[in-house]
């Protein structure tokens, strides 16, 4: 079985996480808050800016903060040998 996910960490993409503070359509003073993740490339974020592309050309609400963090899943610090094996039963 192929894994997409596994395929992208091994590729660079990291874990985005978007924190998004929109305002209501029909009451704008009131600001709620979505938030985003998905696997994406630092720093340029293309699938960040596909998803806010998006939110912007389609839904009605209308951004006021995104705040950004991201963090690489699969590192060299992640990878290590390991000389034993430890069985259970």
């Amino acid at each position: 079985m192929h894994d997409r996910v596994f395929e992208k960490q091994m590729a660079g993409y990291g874990l985005t996480t978007a924190h998004l503070l929109y305002r209501l359509p029909d009451h704008p003073k009131i600001l709620q808050s979505y938030i985003w993740q998905e696997y994406d490339l630092a720093p340029a974020f293309p699938e960040l800016k596909r998803f806010i592309a998006f939110w912007q050309r389609e839904l009605e609400g209308a951004l006021v903060h995104v705040e950004v963090a991201h963090r690489d899943v699969i590192g060299a610090a992640s990878v290590r040998r390991v000389d034993g094996l430890l069985s259970l039963h």
